[in-house]
């Protein structure tokens, strides 16, 4: 280019005085604007022609990396720029590797290519070059990638990656050499290059493929593993890979010196005693005296000093630690030194990526406002507030130190869609088709207002229902919602079916009374029909009825308790959903009883001790109705379905008559589940899970019924809200239980 430059300036430079520009004229210029060219170009009809002028906008057009080619021509003051411009990608194919259409799609962004890219040989071999080094992580060696480039216009090219994967390497031997205190286990649970194990297709066996572009962290990840063992002195050398290339098997090995192992003899933390007592640290302390020295530990007590001491105002506070050894008696003194520096204060809270959702509604979850003394635990609960809200598919709260005493918060969201048409069906073994319609909107026009009318349909339930929440009522701690309901449920038993119709609305409200803490109330009245529908041999056989059609009223007031610290709305991966509520029927209407109902959620994230995105999950329900002067048949607590026990069908376990006789609503039911749940698809939301429940339920005491079960779900939080497809089986299920293999599950969660 800078010879085409220097020609062009020595002709320009013969034919360019003073002359006056008359015109000037883009040609073949599609992939900017003349706009945009003329403020590059510096220039315009008018002024005296230029060449350092022209030279630099040459050099500025081709910047912008749209043009092969620019050429220069003048004639009596009408100057022309003549432009070739590179051709744009049309068509974009990978072949040879990857069949899931999303993982094409993410190798294609990986590549930097997508259609409508500017095509040039330098792109294409740099995406080749990545295609090699992704397929190469794989294990997949010596591959060849082939580029077909086929024009389909003037200006635009048809790209296809032809792709012959090299041979997949298999490690059939992993060598720990000079490793005698920690077991193999040990160390494949840190590394990524496994040996190949019997019967490795199978779920949780080591399949043996190499990942070559792990092998340079193996080292670093024995090392820690000893370092959290206490092994100080050891040392692991890089790994030595020796490849078959004729049966394209290898063999790994790794070289250890452990060294002795060290105990904790003296934990010493040196602060400034007028911010904080050093006493009130080390009760909290992981790591203790006289206890083998876990590095791990150590970086846990360097984060919970400089929390306690950032929770005082100090954000830049430095915690540094010093490990001294005492190799003749195989101990170690930990010495922690606090440098506080200054107090800070927030100087603003700056908000972005928020064109729907307005400021003061992301404000008032951020918990550190202009002013304030920062607060670092205030700081993370921001975080998890406002993705726990649903807005936001993504939030970061960045700091921006303004000065010594000073920052900014840099609050970054990416906003999710929060309002939806929703039509969905399924297929359950108890509700047999299921049709799902709705229009909600979790944030109405940005306000945070959550306003939804929904139907659902099925053979045995009709749902229809209109609700309106607001979780800050005028942008304070209290919230509010109404709710109006059609609901008609039918329960099937073995001589009758029991058809509920309740029409009615609830209205409640509440208050944040400290963080993550909610109090409050709801009132509910519903006035309830139920019918029941007898079999017509039963009856002539029997010649009664259990129950009588029935009309009631109930009136009720249920105080309530609710914690939530959970870091998000949809998929929670760490915190706590807890609840308890007790619902006071008998103010007015017909019904009168107690009915106590309390929940438990606990998700915890493995991937910290693991680097696996695999989450451990656990809840609890208890329920207890207590008799107060009337309770119906339709009010029985029941056990069984997707919310209580996966495996048996939706009310499988109350009140059923089997035994020929009356029987009392069922008043005392408790189930729990233990799942872990694990990535599918990360960029579609799709994750898979391993279950096992564990129910009972009784007239008067827990355990007259008790079941459980275990499974595997499929979950997605699509577009149209949280789909579970379950698959369950009954593990202790008794000849005549209601047990259903498959339930489909729109619009909840775990």
């Amino acid at each position: 280019m800078k010879k085409r430059l220097t020609l062009l300036s020595m002709a320009l430079a013969s034919i360019l005085h003073a002359e006056q520009i008359d015109s000037i004229e883009y040609v073949n210029l599609t992939k900017i604007s003349s706009k945009i060219a003329s403020e590059t170009l510096a220039l315009k009809v008018g002024d005296e022609l230029d060449i350092n002028k022209i030279n630099n906008a040459i050099k500025e057009f081709y910047k912008f990396g749209y043009f092969d080619d620019i050429s220069v021509k003048e004639d009596n003051g009408k100057l022309q720029f003549i432009f070739k411009e590179k051709p744009s990608i049309a068509n974009l194919d990978i072949y040879g590797y990857k069949t899931r259409e999303e993982d094409i799609d993410s190798l294609k962004v990986l590549m930097g290519l997508r259609k409508g890219s500017m095509y040039s040989a330098q792109r294409a071999k740099n995406a080749k070059e990545i295609l090699l080094k992704e397929l190469e992580k794989e294990g997949y060696i010596n591959s060849i990638v082939e580029i077909e480039v086929e024009p389909i216009t003037a200006g635009s090219v048809s790209l296809t990656f032809n792709v012959n994967k090299g041979d997949e390497i298999i490690i059939k031997d992993v060598n720990y050499v000079g490793a005698s205190n920690l077991d193999d286990s040990d160390f494949e649970n840190v590394t990524a290059n496994k040996q190949e194990e019997f019967a490795s297709w199978w779920f949780g066996q080591n399949d043996g493929e190499l990942k070559l572009d792990q092998l340079p962290y193996e080292s670093p990840r024995i090392n820690e593993l000893y370092f959290q063992n206490g092994y100080l002195d050891a040392k692991v050398k890089d790994p030595f890979l020796k490849v078959d290339f004729a049966s394209n098997q290898a063999r790994l090995d790794f070289f250890i010196e452990e060294g002795q192992q060290y105990t904790t003899n003296s934990i010493t933390i040196y602060i400034d005693e007028s911010i904080l007592k050093s006493k009130e640290l080390y009760p909290e302390l992981k790591l203790k005296k006289e206890r083998t020295f876990n590095i791990s530990k150590l970086r846990d007590d360097v984060e919970y000093i400089k929390t306690q001491v950032a929770n005082l105002g100090y954000a830049f506070a430095q915690v540094k630690y010093d490990i001294k050894k005492d190799e003749k008696n195989a101990t170690a003194d930990i010495i922690f030194n606090v440098i506080p520096g200054k107090k800070v204060y927030i100087n603003d809270v700056k908000i972005s990526g928020n064109s729907r959702t307005l400021d003061r509604v992301i404000r008032r979850n951020v918990y550190l406002a202009p002013g304030d003394k920062f607060n670092l635990t205030d700081y993370n609960d921001s975080v998890s507030k406002l993705k726990r809200t649903g807005y936001f598919d993504d939030v970061q709260i960045q700091q921006r130190r303004v000065s010594e005493d000073k920052m900014d918060l840099m609050v970054k969201v990416v906003e999710a869609r929060t309002g939806n048409l929703i039509l969905g069906g399924g297929y359950g073994s108890y509700d047999k088709m299921m049709v799902n319609a709705s229009i909600n909107d979790n944030n109405i026009f940005g306000s945070g207002l959550s306003l939804g009318l929904s139907t659902e349909l099925s053979a045995r339930k009709s749902k229809f229902q209109f609700s309106l929440k607001n979780p800050a009522i005028a942008d304070s701690k209290y919230n509010g919602d109404i709710e109006i309901h059609n609901t008609d449920t039918e329960i099937d038993r073995d001589e009758y079916e029991l058809d509920k119709n309740a029409k009615g609305f609830s209205v409640g409200a509440g208050k944040e009374f400290f963080r993550n803490f909610y109090a409050g109330a709801r009132y509910r009245l519903d006035f309830i029909e139920e019918n029941y529908d007898y079999d017509d041999e039963f009856v002539k056989q029997s010649g009664k009825k259990y129950y009588e059609d029935t009309d009631y009223v109930t009136s009720s007031i249920t105080p309530y308790v609710n914690f939530n610290n959970t870091d998000d709305f949809y998929l929670p991966r760490n915190g706590i959903k807890a609840g308890s509520s007790l619902e006071f029927a008998g103010v007015g209407g017909d019904s009168k009883y107690l009915k106590s109902s309390s929940y438990f959620k606990y998700f915890y994230s493995l991937e910290d001790k693991f680097d696996l995105d695999w989450i451990f999950r656990y809840k609890a329900n208890l329920r207890v109705l207590i008799d107060n002067g009337q309770i119906n048949q339709g009010d029985s607590l029941y056990l069984g379905g997707p919310k209580t026990l996966r495996g048996f069908k939706s009310y499988a376990f109350g009140p059923d008559n089997d035994n020929g006789t009356y029987e009392d609503p069922y008043k005392r039911m408790f189930a729990n589940s233990l799942e872990l749940s694990f990535p599918l698809v990360d960029s579609a939301k799709m994750r898979w899970g391993v279950f096992y429940d564990y129910g009972m339920i009784g007239e008067e005491n827990f355990n007259d019924v008790s079941r459980s079960s275990t499974g595997a779900v499929f979950e997605w939080v699509s577009p149209v809200g949280p789909l579970q497809l379950i698959f369950a089986q009954p593990i202790d299920d008794e000849s005549g239980d209601d047990t259903s293999s498959f339930e489909f599950s729109l619009g909840s969660s775990f």
